[in-house]
């Protein structure tokens, strides 16, 4: 099969790779119809080369057609149409049972103390090959699967997989209080679904990045969105009534804008040898926490920060005084998809599309282009927000 694979930083190709076969019984193998480019996916063309090898396959969102199981499986069929969870989870050890997905107790990467292994994601989440190719292993089937219905575009669908159930969480882990003010920082995908869904909610929602083509998409629904300057922390501030915002999203993570010192330390840490990389991001603090920073500057006191961008580092400066005597919350995590996919498949399906996940899609190509257009989405080139591939044909 083709496949997407990562061969060093800021070098991805598609190559001819063995197709993926049954290993478990209670595995299953899917025809992947559509996948997608994340921006978690960029953490790994950029930064985390240290826990990856040549060749291994990209991809934690995609959706595809059943056409084989083990001889365990028994919730699904060959011919199935089914949405990937980026998250593997077994959906009964202590920490599933409790809509933690994402902690699972039976796939947790030990190694690295690390949490349930994801898709496509480096040694770190389980070095599981991802979905970024004609065909995907899904381990733990019969829990690891969303069926939805035919006839509807994958689009509708796709981002099930994880951006959405994550801008989901992000406000839920918000505690938005009713008629509040929302602020969300960052409107890469999860930024945009993240703020459909304050407004979606009835809250107030004010939007925050440097390019120009994200806030215009944002403003299509009814998000205030602005640039990030110096001195826009205090108008904002001003706009939610001087006392700062109810709700904060970080919605960008390690790789913010600005911070130029850490930027070149995360590169100088990516040249090191592998071992002595991965030592240095276990515990330095390499991630750029300009969005974080803003967060904490833009929330009222008693105020709530939902973190959905990821970080890396084990010893990052925080502004502990500041959190404490504001008594700031600040919630983050791992999304745990399947917890809230009974409350999101209506709306995907809803022919009014609520969410608006049928107008976040930039670019749509086949499988080929996926090298090109990791490079246009990392440069934020071309009004480049979200990337569909097309390993195969959609039923």
């Amino acid at each position: 099969m083709r496949a997407l694979t990562w061969q060093g930083t800021r070098r991805v190709s598609v190559e001819d790779v063995p197709d993926p076969t049954i290993q478990e019984p209670t595995d299953a193998i899917i025809r992947v119809t559509s996948t997608a480019i994340c921006g978690s996916d960029l953490h790994l063309y950029e930064l985390l080369g240290p826990y990856l090898d040549p060749g291994d396959i990209l991809g934690h969102e995609a959706m595809g057609v059943v056409v084989e199981t083990g001889d365990a499986v028994t919730e699904l069929s060959v011919g199935d149409r089914i949405v990937v969870p980026f998250n593997i989870a077994c959906g009964h050890c202590f920490l599933c049972r409790r809509g933690l997905q994402s902690q699972c107790e039976t796939t947790q990467v030990k190694e690295y103390g690390s949490g349930a292994a994801l898709f496509g994601y480096t040694k770190l989440y389980g070095q599981v090959p991802g979905g970024q190719a004609e065909l995907l292993r899904v381990p733990l089937a019969d829990y690891n699967h969303i069926r939805v219905r035919k006839g509807l575009p994958d689009e509708r669908y796709l981002f099930l997989s994880d951006i959405l159930p994550t801008a989901w969480q992000a406000v839920d882990y918000a505690q938005v209080p009713e008629d509040g003010t929302l602020a969300v920082l960052g409107l890469g995908p999860v930024g945009q679904l993240a703020a459909r869904i304050g407004a979606f909610h009835g809250h107030r929602v004010i939007a925050v990045d440097p390019v120009p083509e994200r806030r215009a998409m944002a403003e299509r629904h009814g998000v205030l969105a602005y640039d990030l300057t110096d001195t826009i922390v205090q108008d904002l501030v001003a706009a939610a009534g001087g006392r700062g915002f109810d709700s904060v999203i970080d919605a960008v993570g390690m790789e913010a804008h600005g911070h130029r010192a850490v930027a070149v330390a995360q590169r100088a840490t990516g040249l090191l040898p592998d071992a002595l990389a991965r030592g240095v991001m276990g515990k330095a603090g390499i991630d750029r926490l300009g969005a974080l920073y803003s967060a904490i500057d833009l929330v009222r006191r008693g105020g709530t920060v939902s973190v959905s961008g990821v970080y890396a580092g084990d010893a990052d400066l925080l502004p502990m005084k500041t959190l404490f005597d504001r008594q700031i919350t600040v919630r983050m995590g791992q999304c745990n998809v399947k917890r809230w996919v009974d409350e999101l498949l209506p709306l995907v399906e809803d022919p009014d599309d609520p969410l608006g996940v049928m107008d976040l899609v930039t670019h749509r190509a086949p499988l080929e282009d996926a090298p090109e257009l990791y490079g246009t989405f990392q440069r934020k080139e071309d009004g480049c927000i979200k990337v569909v591939l097309r390993p195969s044909a959609s039923e």
